[in-house]
């Protein structure tokens, strides 16, 4: 009796990060991509099985590893399964605000790029942008470290303005006030660079880590959760608690409270009624 294959499965979504065009997670057991041209870059990671493709004419063969593959917008290329139990795989679709067009000659020389730190970014990436309400702030960190390792593998170097800089200090403090003002609306890494003069935002997070031991998006839900606890003991519900301290929703506020707190926010603000 012939072993049941796998169902194949597709998850696709835009989400709200610039730069992102596309999110694509599948499982395919027997499908072939036909020769295609996409007008983004295609960064992806399997996570499981095999998968054979041609990119502008040249055949390469890719399992589950620490690389990742990458392929430039405006080139040919296919793709099909190479096993019968198929393969799964986690696609970012990223548009030329992240990676410029001139390096797609880089891209087709070296398209798998053996790099377990990379692959560890585009995985945290994927984990913050599959959350039910992501966090904007958090999303768009990962990003900029993402883009940030790709410009060195293909360009040789970091960003533009990655590195650390003697104001470092002076920086995050002045994120650090950003923040405290803005804790319940948030704000965005272009909004903070613009507001700071420019820096790269790999540059203004470090800066903000190294000074307090987290990135900017964790001190962020911090804050919110601690507003949201004045609230709570304030008598204000759940609900109402959430939207006013920044999450989207309560079962949003519920999920980092019980992290930070130990319990629901519910039952933390029956817990002094007891």
């Amino acid at each position: 009796m012939a072993a049941i294959r796998p169902r194949s499965t597709v998850r696709a979504w835009k989400p709200a990060v610039p730069g992102i065009a596309e999110v694509f997670h599948a499982r395919f057991t027997e499908h072939a991509y036909p020769a295609h041209v996409h007008d983004t870059w295609a960064l992806m990671i399997l996570d499981g099985g095999r998968v054979d493709f041609a990119l502008d004419g040249e055949r390469h063969g890719f399992g589950v590893s620490d690389a990742v593959i990458l392929l430039p917008p405006g080139v040919a290329h296919d793709g099909r399964t190479v096993t019968e139990a198929g393969f799964r795989k986690r696609v970012l679709y990223l548009d030329t605000s992240v990676l410029p067009e001139r390096l797609t000659g880089a891209a087709v020389d070296t398209p798998s790029l053996a790099d377990p730190a990379l692959r560890e970014r585009v995985h945290g990436l994927h984990l913050a942008l599959a959350e039910r309400d992501p966090d904007p702030l958090e999303a768009q960190s990962r990003l900029a470290f993402v883009q940030e390792r790709l410009h060195r593998r293909l360009a040789g170097r970091a960003a533009p303005g990655a590195g650390a800089g003697a104001a470092g200090a002076v920086v995050a403090v002045r994120l650090r006030e950003l923040l405290d003002a803005r804790v319940a609306e948030g704000i965005t890494l272009e909004e903070a660079s613009a507001e700071l003069g420019h820096p790269h935002p790999t540059h203004l997070i470090r800066s903000f880590r190294a000074a307090y031991g987290l990135p900017p998006h964790a001190y962020l839900t911090a804050r919110r959760v601690a507003v949201a606890r004045r609230l709570l003991l304030a008598g204000v519900r759940p609900a109402e608690a959430a939207v006013a301290a920044g999450f989207y929703d309560q079962a949003h506020l519920t999920r980092h409270f019980g992290r930070h707190v130990g319990i629901g926010p519910a039952r933390f603000a029956r817990s002094g009624r007891l």
